[in-house]
């Protein structure tokens, strides 16, 4: 890894120095010759004052990408589940789960034929589908009367469909109340080594019976939390005795005290703006998304095309001055008016002058035709 940084520093540097040097020695030998080559007043327009140091620049920029790219350790693409993350640090979606038996009730869905627990699988399924999973691991911690975690840094989506399934994992815990804030101080604990604000919190419940006070503190490698109600919001079911039905105002409440996002998803999946946000796409420009190997690509290309250029453009539009040879009409005059002389650019077809005034009056004459003779050879 330091050869890959070193080594297109070495030569960059050489680079630098030797475009330096050559400049200056173009310099010193184009100040001689600066009449020839500019004219009378010996100078270039202004704007070829930039062009010795953009050409150093562009040579050391052409150089580093290059050997970058010689350098670099090569990308490689693979297809499949199998598919290894990419050379940055991962992604990680981290799932807190509800899997009480209130999550197995059916009234969820846009007709309500669904239980809730399919309901919470089809939102996950259309959120794992629009997010970059090559670079994202996924581990989910499930909760009920505790909280236990199930999977960790998995990349293989179909462990976790396997969870969202028909497993019944309310078996593994003792009978009795859902408790959230368990689920998210495992999660926490779970998330609390990994990079800072590299990790996603999704919290799936239907909210039944969250308490008011006990809300853990996320640690600093959550970067978002997004909080997804399930079940209907307004007409529950009985279980246990007791009303179910999604408490959206608690979930919602929950949401703000993480500073995170509520989506109620009984109906709508969740929205591409939503996850973008929730996954940090939206924070990040364009240049931050670059690598190092793009950035090689894009020196080498924006250095090379430079150099290409700025001869051409030099030679165009460097100065004014156009040397060679200018010709002009010649008019010799005679008694009875004006002849032009032959291999100058006169009109041959201007009839000749006649005034007095004009008699006498000699213009410019040609320096690239020979004068003709007139009248008899000295």
């Amino acid at each position: 890894m330091v050869d890959e940084l070193l080594y297109p520093l070495l030569v960059a540097a050489a680079a630098f120095l030797l475009a330096a040097a050559a400049e200056a020695l173009h310099v010193r030998r184009v100040r001689r010759v600066a009449t020839l080559a500019f004219g009378p007043g010996g100078r270039a327009r202004a704007w070829t004052r930039i062009a010795p140091i953009s050409r150093v620049l562009a040579a050391t920029a052409a150089a580093w990408g290059l050997a970058t790219l010689l350098w670099i350790t090569p990308a490689r693409y693979e297809i499949g589940v199998d598919a290894t993350l990419s050379s940055r640090d991962p992604e990680h979606i981290l799932i807190a789960l509800d899997v009480s038996p209130s999550m197995r009730l059916v009234d969820a869905g846009p007709k309500k034929l669904e239980s809730r627990m399919a309901r919470a699988r089809a939102l996950l399924e259309s959120f794992f589908d629009r997010v970059p999973l090559e670079v994202c691991r996924v581990s989910v911690v499930a909760f009920y009367n505790g909280a236990k975690p199930v999977v960790v840094d998995t990349q293989d989506f179909e462990v976790v469909r396997n969870i969202l399934g028909d497993l019944p994992m309310h078996y593994a815990f003792e009978a009795g109340r859902t408790k959230l804030f368990d689920g998210l101080e495992e999660a926490t604990k779970l998330a609390k080594p990994w990079n800072p604000k590299s990790t996603t919190l999704i919290v799936l419940s239907d909210g039944d019976t969250v308490p008011a006070t006990g809300m853990p503190r996320m640690p600093p490698s959550v970067r978002s939390v997004l909080v997804v109600g399930v079940g209907d919001p307004t007409v529950g079911k009985f279980i246990d005795g007791r009303h179910s039905r999604q408490d959206v105002s608690t979930l919602k409440q929950v949401a703000a005290r993480l500073g995170g996002s509520f989506h109620n998803g009984n109906e709508k999946q969740l929205s591409s703006a939503l996850i973008a946000e929730a996954m940090g796409l939206e924070d990040q420009s364009v240049f931050a998304r670059l690598e190092r190997r793009e950035y090689a690509l894009i020196a080498a290309l924006v250095g090379g095309a430079w150099l290409a250029l700025l001869g051409p453009l030099l030679a165009a539009f460097g100065t004014a001055h156009r040397p060679g040879p200018r010709s002009v009409g010649l008019l010799v005059p005679e008694p009875s008016g004006t002849r032009a002389v032959p291999g100058s650019r006169a009109n041959s077809a201007r009839p000749a002058e006649t005034s007095p005034s004009a008699r006498g009056r000699i213009p410019a004459v040609s320096l690239s035709a020979p004068l003709a003779r007139t009248g008899r050879n000295a």
